[in-house]
């Protein structure tokens, strides 16, 4: 049995955070180009289940077996809870403001001890409560809900609450994935089966991305262009395997909760990248907000010796 290490759970989930703070201004500038929401999903799944195949190649071939049993997990959870999940999420960013559409998504913390209680009986310690309230106030304040500036789009509230849903069953299901599989043979056929997904659902040869082509990174970086290939690569890597990767380690040490809540620190690091890249305002008030957001996941990694 594997040793569980809260303090190692906690620090997998807070880099992946971190990266996946910047794949969201990554994402922003590549769906602002032209790309598809549906082809940015398509791109980072296969990207991921490449890697993810070699280092199973190289390093534990086993891990491709996959017995009768385990496919109505695997598949559900690579279809929902990654193809969907984070296509529901880009849908939301395109229609609301990065910092609204994260807060949505998020609220899944509130669903993840709800559901586990109700339907596992998962007991939950009081103080994940305390932390819960101060992350969802931090997020509330970070994305600036009740300054009143902010135009919800009815669509894009509803992208975003899918994802809180999806993000939900991530979570969850993936904690149970991974009782029967290591981390890397269930990135592998998550993102596999989320590829094969959106292959099917949003085949790309109808509407071809051109590789040659430049995007323009805007903001700060506004006199920058990269080749399209490279910020796909680089949204397949640093934007997906490696951030998703250091989730599923995450969830083999912390429990679902504990997992959802360090994840939220997402949305302060993409605030900042908003700021330093997208030139995105960020006032004292957000900035007090990440810190009650930062409070919460001390918190919650915390606990009595």
């Amino acid at each position: 049995m594997k040793t569980r290490n809260p303090k190692l759970g906690a620090l997998y989930a807070l880099t992946g955070a971190f990266l996946f703070g910047l794949n969201a201004s990554t994402s922003k500038v590549i769906i602002s180009s032209g790309i598809t929401a549906e082809q940015v999903v398509l791109y980072r799944s296969a990207a991921t289940a490449l890697l993810a195949g070699l280092v199973l190649l190289v390093t534990f071939r086993a891990g491709f077996k996959v017995r009768l049993r385990e496919l109505p997990l695997l598949v559900t959870f690579g279809v929902v809870g990654v193809g969907l999940m984070q296509w529901a999420y880009s849908q939301a960013v395109a229609g609301l403001q990065v910092g609204i559409a994260l807060l949505i998504e998020y609220t899944a913390i509130i669903w993840v001890p709800l559901v586990s209680l109700v339907l596992f009986r998962e007991k939950v310690r009081p103080r994940i409560w305390v932390a819960v309230a101060l992350v969802l106030g931090g997020l509330a304040v970070v994305a600036d809900t009740f300054g009143g500036s902010v135009q919800l789009s009815p669509m894009g509230l509803m992208y975003a609450g899918l994802a809180a849903a999806f993000l939900t069953f991530y979570f969850i299901a993936g904690k149970r994935v991974q009782k029967t599989r290591d981390t890397m043979s269930a990135l592998f056929y998550s993102m596999l089966i989320s590829t094969l997904f959106w292959l099917v659902a949003a085949p790309w040869w109808q509407n071809p991305v051109d590789l040659t082509s430049g995007i323009n990174l805007g903001g700060s970086l506004a006199a920058f262009t990269l080749p399209t290939w490279m910020l796909l690569i680089w949204l397949g890597i640093f934007g997906s395997f490696v951030p998703m990767w250091l989730s599923y380690r995450a969830l083999h040490h912390l429990n679902p909760t504990g997992v959802g809540i360090a994840s939220t620190a997402e949305t302060v690091f993409a605030f900042g990248f908003g700021l330093l890249w997208l030139g995105e305002s960020f006032s004292a008030l957000q900035l007090v907000g990440g810190v009650l957001v930062i409070g919460g996941i001390v918190l919650a990694q915390t606990k009595k010796s």
